[in-house]
């Protein structure tokens, strides 16, 4: 489904790689099971969404985003100038990924909006970051990932980063 977008939008192999490996992984699957002493593990969706509309998390996630932009703009100006065209084609694919990877979970715990949209942002960086990572290598968006595609959801962070642990469910 999501294959017949992705010809139409310009980008690098690896983006589109990354984006058929979580095509093809399956999302919310393992909410809940620790995997990891190295996380925090939330119990619930209440947990989690709790988690996920914190200050301090939605600020940690703005400031990954801010710091790879602003060290792709010192690897390559001219690239970073790109930057807007590619999450305006990338969000024609990451929002329905992100949109039929999510349905399910949010008609059956009735999750709310901003669920989708934290994870919306997360799937378009991931993107961002496979897509410019000849200029600068992945980094926090990447880490991310990993826990989408072994069906977590990462949605939070205890102590200052980045010292402490990362929050999932």
């Amino acid at each position: 489904m999501v294959l017949s977008i992705w010809r139409k939008v310009t980008m690098h192999q690896r983006t589109a790689l990354t984006l058929a490996e979580l095509d093809t992984s399956e999302w919310f699957i393992n909410v809940g099971k620790r995997e990891s002493n190295r996380v925090s593990l939330l119990h619930d969706w209440s947990e989690a969404i709790a988690s996920c509309e914190g200050d301090d998390w939605l600020d940690l996630l703005q400031e990954a985003a801010s710091q790879y932009r602003s060290r792709l703009a010192e690897g390559d100006v001219e690239r970073f100038r790109q930057w807007n065209e590619h999450v305006r084609e990338l969000k024609t694919v990451t929002i329905p990924l992100v949109n039929r990877k999510t349905r399910s979970v949010v008609e059956a715990n009735r999750l709310p909006k901003h669920f989708v949209d934290v994870v919306q942002w997360d799937i378009l960086h991931v993107c961002m970051e496979a897509e410019y990572a000849d200029v600068f290598q992945p980094g926090f968006f990447a880490s991310q990932s990993y826990w989408y595609l072994n069906g977590h959801f990462p949605c939070g962070w205890t102590g200052r980063f980045p010292n402490g642990k990362l929050v999932v469910y």
